[in-house]
């Protein structure tokens, strides 16, 4: 595993205590989170908050390796069984998807892990960050939770490029053992 996220892990330990082991494979891992939920907490679903294509701005650009103004799906989601289990925002190039895959994002409240299943899209997951910070409102609403929230942010790649940028958030008060 990365060193940076091995310390990630580290300095969330220092601000919040240890970790359950739950709570770090899920900041951790470079498979599907929506199967590790299944299995922690029955089959999930998604509620999608925003789904909508925006033209790419510089941090966008940056972060998909792509030009500013380049078309992307902006897409936000809980995924969750009887509560909110994760936040999620994700940012795709739209260039970058076929047509088949474009339409089930489009139709939006299927898991983007499953989305890549289905269509046997051969990825790696890259994390490229673990934090621990304090819950914003629209945290606290969503989840009915003021506790710091834990994060990860991550690349999905296909044919060595940015096929999906991921952004997950869930309280530190979850998957605790």
């Amino acid at each position: 595993m990365d060193k940076t996220i091995l310390n990630g892990i580290k300095e969330i330990e220092k601000s919040l205590g240890n970790l359950s082991s739950a709570q770090k494979i899920l900041l951790t891992t470079d498979g599907s989170v929506t199967t590790i939920l299944d299995v922690l907490k029955g089959h999930v679903k998604i509620k999608t908050l925003i789904q909508e294509f925006r033209d790419a701005d510089e941090e966008m650009a940056h972060l998909l390796q792509i030009k500013v103004g380049d078309p992307v799906n902006y897409r936000v989601v809980v995924i969750q069984r009887d509560e909110p289990l994760i936040h999620a925002v994700s940012l795709i190039p739209v260039d970058r998807l076929d047509n088949d895959f474009r339409e089930d994002l489009i139709r939006a409240d299927i898991p983007i892990g499953r989305i890549l299943k289905k269509h046997q899209i051969e990825s790696r997951r890259e994390i490229k960050s673990v934090t621990v910070e304090e819950s914003s409102p629209e945290m606290v609403e969503i989840f009915n939770d003021a506790a710091p929230v834990l994060s990860r942010t991550y690349n999905i790649i296909h044919n060595d490029q940015v096929l999906i940028w991921i952004k997950e958030t869930f309280p530190s008060s979850l998957f605790v053992e």
